[in-house]
């Protein structure tokens, strides 16, 4: 997993005023298409819905972590939001979330795409991330905290290995 690859400093934000998991998921997105002109911000906010169908993507504890397949999307897009203010997420854990990490992954799946998936997920869930995440007060020490976190966790997965 590398996340300089797949998200882009325009596609994080910090203290997102959304009202509601809708309005997050709308908000979230428009920063997904920003690296796809060709794909229309309707259609992967159409996409994140579907997928929220399926069953809720919170990770517990505050974060979340919609993703969706897109036809046209040629190779993975991430964004990242803080919210201002949690918004309920039909959390498992009841927790409303304020850490929103989105992913736009082409239709036709590769395994290399479920395997960037899992390991988001594992990556998401550390708490060390979160925290340092949680600190940030601008887009850009949110950006610059994930992938920080991103580099020590990587450190971390290969000294247990």
């Amino acid at each position: 997993m590398n996340l300089d690859n797949i998200i882009r400093p325009d596609s994080v934000l910090c203290n997102v005023t959304a009202r509601s998991k809708k309005h997050c998921l709308e908000i979230l997105s428009e920063l997904l298409t920003r690296p796809n002109p060709d794909i229309a911000n309707e259609e992967a906010f159409a996409k994140l819905i579907e997928r929220e169908r399926l069953g809720c993507t919170s990770l517990d504890k505050g974060i979340a972590f919609p993703h969706c397949r897109v036809n046209g999307v040629k190779k993975n897009s991430a964004a990242l939001i803080k919210l201002r203010e949690p918004v309920d997420f039909d959390s498992i854990d009841g927790e409303n979330v304020d850490l929103v990490f989105g992913l736009m992954v082409p239709s036709d799946l590769e395994s290399a795409d479920l395997a960037e998936i899992e390991s988001i997920a594992h990556f998401l869930s550390d708490e060390t991330l979160r925290a340092r995440l949680h600190s940030a007060n601008s887009s850009r020490e949110l950006y610059e905290a994930l992938l920080a976190g991103q580099h020590e966790f990587g450190r971390i997965v290969r000294s247990a290995q």
